[in-house]
């Protein structure tokens, strides 16, 4: 007789468990732990986007509320300034307005205001590009230091240089004139110009002005067709912030222009303030109509001036 002799399962481990059990301990899921981190992430970032949020409302009442208070403070009457001067005002009138337009001579003085800014912006723009195109493209000693003698003009105050520029338009004549407020302030804001310009073309890439140079394109025609127009992004930042300096400044007129029908909006509502007192019902409309044509160009320019300032935001 033969006997069946089993052999031994060589699928089954080596310790001496079954194979059905070992099976169903490797088919068991993993057990997952929760950590605190996770759930701690969402709550966190909330919180952060919350506190911004504060933050964000609280800066733009701080710019918002001087404002509105100026607004409702040039509508309301003397009395009732006086009676309550921070309180919710009982009447409004426009009377404050129409009196403070027939004082500062407000269409001579924008006129003139407007004539001033506009020549100094575009003779700042001309001749700081100008002057920084090379500075930008010629890498020798002598363009270093003359770019870094700009930079340091940026730090000069103009009170440091009122005395000495008076005594040089005096001598040249240009004192109560338009041109020698227009001189006065593109040396002032040349250093500046000279710096935003310099800083962008050297971003840009030589190889357009190589392929120019290859077509017969001189130094000036590769400035005015190739350069220039890259230079909107710049140029639309930099008029926002010279406008706004010139047309808000007051020591430039004040000493510069003794002909009162040469006179800027800001140096006519300068005259409002009383050294003994102060009278807001005459103030405030003054300094709103001055400021009110430039926030009516900026309003209407505004679409222009976001697409030059954003041009230059994205490489393509």
């Amino acid at each position: 007789m033969t006997s069946d002799i089993t052999s031994p399962d060589v699928s089954s481990p080596v310790t001496g468990t079954r194979p059905g059990h070992a099976r169903k301990t490797e088919n068991r899921p993993p057990t997952r732990t929760r950590t605190t981190s996770g759930t701690s992430r969402p709550t966190l970032r909330r919180l952060t986007g919350g506190l911004g949020t504060v933050l964000l409302c609280l800066g733009t009442l701080l710019f918002v509320l001087p404002f509105l208070f100026t607004v409702v403070t040039s509508l309301r009457t003397a009395a009732d300034v006086a009676r309550s001067p921070l309180g919710i005002p009982h009447s409004l009138t426009l009377k404050n307005f129409s009196d403070a337009f027939s004082q500062i001579h407000y269409g001579p003085s924008t006129l003139n205001t407007l004539i001033i800014t506009g020549l100094s912006c575009v003779a700042i723009t001309v001749i700081g590009s100008l002057a920084a195109y090379p500075l930008a493209r010629i890498t020798q000693h002598w363009s270093t230091a003359v770019y870094r003698l700009f930079i340091l003009g940026t730090s000069v105050p103009v009170f440091v240089v009122v005395a000495p520029l008076y005594l040089l338009m005096r001598d040249l004549n240009l004192l109560d004139t338009y041109a020698g407020l227009v001189f006065i302030y593109t040396a002032l804001n040349l250093p500046v110009a000279v710096f935003f310009y310099t800083s962008f073309i050297r971003s840009i890439p030589v190889d357009l002005e190589e392929a120019a140079a290859i077509d017969g394109c001189g130094a000036l025609r590769t400035f005015f067709t190739i350069i220039l127009p890259l230079l909107r992004p710049v140029t639309s930042t930099l008029l926002t912030f010279i406008s706004l300096q010139i047309w808000n400044d007051l020591l430039v007129p004040l000493v510069f222009l003794q002909d009162p029908g040469k006179r800027t909006v800001m140096v006519n509502a300068y005259a409002f303030i009383d050294p003994h007192t102060v009278q807001p019902t005459t103030l405030f409309p003054a300094a709103l109509l001055g400021v009110l044509p430039l926030l009516a160009i900026f309003v209407f320019f505004q679409r222009q001036v976001v697409a030059g300032m954003s041009a230059g935001a994205v490489k393509s």
